[in-house]
């Protein structure tokens, strides 16, 4: 007789864990909004239940995603960045990642496969003890290569940061116990703290073709970014499998500290090879949230997400009608604001540079600042924006009063009456008051002479 349990896990694993019924449309895992874009299963085989079938290649599941339309799945496609992001994220607040094979052999649904037994072994453990668990979790697949930092059984744990070597099948039951029940540690094995920035891409071609064709390409960009701008070590991209939202693709996630040493996982909709500069520089280098493509985050709600989201737009100037129309614009023309100097902001260098002579600034230095808008309260962001005004206002007058030698091109300087505040306006009201009444007096005093 066969286990209901275990039919269900095969259904979809993952809609347990989340606590919701396979028909509802909420669910994070639900199949994209057009079926023509899903893979036939039957045309699908399992991967081999051993490590062994993780080279490249088309094995098992995989397929060739040159054949595939770029027009059609790609960034070209009629729905890219058709639909709004914000709050599109369910809400959930640990995000468990096992290492295992790669997005070749991954069929559609990894965890429920028959023949892949760690992942399959570790989704039903997870919805078995979900009852227990103090943190709503959520399971995803990354690559895992034997002999990296990211081997086959190894699970990354965030918000937690740590790393646990090589998980077996037999160890399912006793480390979901130990480790995601009681928040213990699983004895075999000794956590080992992850540091740095982890970013996983959704490459999960056989579940949704859109993610198989999106995906490689935003891979690819980052980890020649990485190189370029010499952050091994410091930032790691690994692709994944499904996430939620298809329709979305390129879809990235991205796990660090935010100002408050916090770790935050931030989740990236319809990103482009050429929007990863951007994230690196702007969401890593300055720990500032890209609106424009930004789903959502772990442990906030679909509506604590909107609320965060237009809350940043407040402290940062304009509504949320204001900067959507701004993105637009600057997405259209082409434009891209990002740092243009190889060093890291990581390393907390400058990134104003000089090239032939022509200078040219590339950030704003009142917003090089950690703080303000990732903080947790609403106060902490209101005195944010406080102190970014008064700031805002020396800033202006330095850069006002200091000599310039020299052809220059320096960052866009607030209008006179962008900055004028309500004391300058009692000021010129005073002195027009005095000039009126010196007037008056002395017209007075030339009539009684």
């Amino acid at each position: 007789m066969s286990n209901p349990l275990l039919a269900s896990i095969r259904e979809d694993p993952l809609l347990l864990l989340s606590g919701h019924h396979p028909s509802s449309s909420s669910s994070p895992i639900a199949v994209s909004d057009t079926d023509s874009y899903l893979l036939d299963p039957s045309q699908i085989g399992s991967a081999s239940g051993s490590f062994q079938n993780d080279g490249g290649g088309f094995l098992g599941g995989g397929y060739d995603a040159a054949l595939i339309s770029e027009s059609e799945y790609g960034f070209t496609r009629p729905d890219f960045r058709q639909a709004p992001l914000v709050g599109t994220v369910e809400p959930y607040e640990r995000h468990v990642f096992l290492c295992y094979k790669n997005p070749q052999v991954w069929p559609p649904r990894i965890e429920a496969a028959e023949f892949d037994r760690l992942p399959r072994l570790l989704a039903a453990a997870l919805s078995a003890k979900k009852p227990n668990m103090k943190r709503q979790t959520r399971l995803t697949i990354c690559e895992g290569r034997d002999g990296t930092e990211t081997s086959n059984g190894d699970v990354l744990i965030f918000p937690d940061m740590i790393r646990y070597r090589r998980l077996t099948h037999f160890d399912v039951e006793t480390f979901v116990e130990e480790v995601l029940v009681k928040d213990g540690e699983w004895l075999p094995g000794s956590p080992e703290s992850l540091r740095g920035w982890y970013i996983f891409v959704c490459c999960h071609g056989t579940r949704d073709r859109r993610c198989g064709v999106c995906g490689p390409s935003i891979i690819s960009k980052f980890k020649n970014e990485i190189e370029n701008r010499c952050l091994q070590g410091k930032v790691s991209v690994s692709p994944c499998s499904h996430i939620g939202g298809h329709k979305y693709a390129g879809n990235v996630i991205i796990f660090g500290p935010n100002s408050n040493k916090e770790v935050i996982g931030h989740w990236y909709g319809y990103v482009m090879p050429e929007d990863v500069p951007v994230l690196l520089d702007q969401h890593i280098g300055k720990g500032e949230v890209v609106d424009f493509l930004w789903r959502g985050q772990m442990g906030l709600s679909e509506e604590e997400q909107k609320q965060s989201q237009e809350l940043r737009y407040l402290v940062n100037g304009g509504t949320h009608t204001d900067r959507i129309a701004k993105d637009s614009t600057q997405e259209n023309k082409g434009i891209v604001t990002v740092s243009t100097c190889g060093a890291s902001q990581l390393d907390g260098t400058g990134c104003c540079q000089t090239n032939g002579g022509d200078s040219s600034c590339c950030q704003n230095p009142v917003l090089q600042e950690k703080s303000g808008p990732d903080q947790d309260s609403e106060e902490a962001v209101l005195n944010f924006a406080a102190e970014k005004k008064k700031r805002s206002k020396k800033q202006v007058l330095r850069n006002n009063g200091a000599k310039r030698s020299g052809p220059s091109k320096v960052c866009s300087m607030p209008t006179w009456y962008e900055s004028w505040e309500r004391e300058d306006t009692y000021a010129a009201l005073a002195v027009i008051g005095a000039a009126v009444t010196v007037a008056f007096t002395y017209k007075f005093y030339k009539q009684m002479s």
